[in-house]
């Protein structure tokens, strides 16, 4: 067999081989196309049979929607129904309500109009009557009216006398109430006494070297402590003691302990003098707590708040006319006791009233107010009875006696104080002016505290340095004055000292 024709079978055979595979190709390929036409008409066939299962679920839900709407709005319109038949009844009801109470009214005007008929017919013959009997009988009016009312008195002779006892009994319970009211009156218009006031406090020394110390290095020593304890401190050439002075009787007696427990120590600055202060004021306040128990402890009046007997102990360190107060009041209720047994009044409720009586003069320099209005509303916060607040709040006659009680505390009071009008007002006068100098001072802004000394004749007012720079305090202490000028009225001049303290503080460690 030759090359060429080794070639040409070759080929042949190569030639009828790839015939035979892309025929192969062509079946395989027939045959997938028919499987994936099966399968695609089986999906169309399942889609449609789930759309239509999906169109009947929802055909049925719609239909149940739609059949509950429905019921809800029967419901609905069933409720309106009866709603509107309700007020078609409430309607008719207040109708025939209205033509009753027209019917009832006419009546009435009707009614009226017959009594007054009748009354006028009844006067008439009574009248006619009266004239009658005077004919018949010969007597004129009054001599008829006094034998008709003989005829009445022997008829009821027994009610009569009854009645009578029970006018006569009434009468004696009158008559011993007014008498009691008059035996007050007459106690209170006859019971006057006078005694002087105290405005400062003398603390002794051992000697007069500790005057330098109190006042210390260009009187840094005396200017600190009058700022602590906010009274004025007098050192003149009086021998073995010294002065403190200021109209509050708190903060003097503060600055009384705290000087002499300074003298005793020894060591005078800046800061002890801020340390021994505040442990006066410590004292002081256990001293008050004390003194409030003792004297509700000593005239027998129990149940009062503890936060009353803590102001009423306050004035133990308080004068009026250079009488301690507490002690007065304990006096007064000592004795308001005496006249409500002799007259026969309620003996706790006068008792509670003497002793309560001038509770507002511990705190009147600094609540606004009279000492009696304040008296009232610091009773009336803490749950006192109303029965004491009415017999104390008549003493000075800002309110009326409304009780026998009141009219006894005012007795009292008079008998134990003694304050005589004029004194009375000049003194309440200068008080009040010292008060006042203080608010007009505490008026402005920056303020931290503000002591009227020296009698009202200086003030002193610390400022905030933050708030309030020097040449600012200069015009406050100007404008100040202006003010002092413009609203009071006082003797003298007043001076007024504007005082500007900063601090700085700093730790080495």
């Amino acid at each position: 067999m030759t090359l060429a024709t080794v070639i040409i079978l070759a080929g042949t055979t190569g030639l009828g081989g790839i015939v035979v595979g892309y025929f192969l190709r062509w079946l395989v390929t027939l045959g997938q196309k028919g499987s994936m036409e099966l399968t695609v008409k089986q999906s169309l066939l399942e889609a449609k049979d789930k759309a239509q299962q999906i169109v009947a679920d929802a055909e049925k839900e719609a239909s149940q929607i739609i059949s509950e709407a429905k019921n809800e709005e029967r419901e609905k319109e069933a409720g309106l129904k009866k709603l509107e038949d309700r007020l078609l009844k409430k309607d008719e009801l207040l109708d025939k309500r209205q033509l009753d109470i027209d019917t009832e009214t006419e009546n009435l005007k009707n009614k009226h109009e017959e009594l007054k008929t009748q009354e006028e017919k009844i006067s008439s013959l009574v009248e006619a009557g009266k004239k009658e009997l005077a004919r018949i009988t010969g007597l004129s009016k009054e001599e008829a009216l006094l034998e008709l009312n003989k005829q009445i008195e022997k008829e009821y002779e027994e009610d009569l006398l009854v009645r009578m006892r029970k006018l006569e009994i009434t009468g004696e319970q009158k008559i011993e109430e007014k008498s009691k009211d008059i035996l007050a009156t007459t106690i209170q218009r006859l019971a006057n006494s006078n005694v002087p006031d105290i405005m400062s406090t003398n603390v002794d020394i051992p000697s007069d070297d500790i005057k330098g110390k109190i006042i210390g290095k260009e009187g840094r020593n005396i200017r600190t402590f009058e700022k602590e304890t906010g009274v004025e401190v007098i050192i003149d050439d009086t021998p073995g003691s010294i002065v403190l002075s200021s109209f509050d009787p708190i903060r003097r007696q503060i600055a009384k302990v705290a000087l002499e427990n300074l003298i005793l120590d020894g060591r005078i600055q800046p800061a002890k003098i801020e340390e021994t202060v505040a442990a006066a004021k410590e004292e002081i306040s256990k001293i008050i707590k004390q003194k409030g128990e003792q004297a509700a402890y000593e005239v027998g009046v129990l149940n009062l708040d503890p936060r009353i007997l803590l102001i009423l102990g306050r004035l133990h360190f308080r004068t009026s006319y250079g009488q301690n107060v507490l002690h007065h009041s304990i006096e007064m209720a000592h004795l308001a006791g005496m006249l409500a047994e002799e007259l026969g009044a309620d003996i706790q409720v006068a008792k509670a009233g003497a002793l309560l009586h001038d509770i507002g003069k511990a705190v009147d320099h600094e609540v606004p107010g009279t000492h009696v209005e304040i008296g009232r509303r610091i009773l009336e916060k803490f749950g006192a009875d109303v029965a004491i607040i009415k017999a104390m709040q008549s003493h000075h006659d800002e309110y009326p006696y409304e009780t026998i009680e009141a009219v006894i505390v005012q007795t009292a009071d008079a008998i134990s104080g003694g304050r005589p009008g004029a004194r009375r007002d000049s003194l309440e006068n200068y008080l009040k002016r010292l008060k006042d100098l203080e608010d007009i001072a505490n008026s402005f802004p920056g303020i931290e505290k503000t002591y009227a000394i020296s009698a009202g004749r200086e003030i002193r007012v610390f400022v905030k340095p933050d708030q309030i720079t020097d040449l600012e305090a200069k015009k406050l202490a100007r404008d100040i004055a202006k003010r002092i000028e413009q609203e009071l009225k006082y003797p003298g001049e007043i001076k007024v000292n504007i005082i500007r303290d900063t601090r700085v503080i700093e730790y080495a460690r």
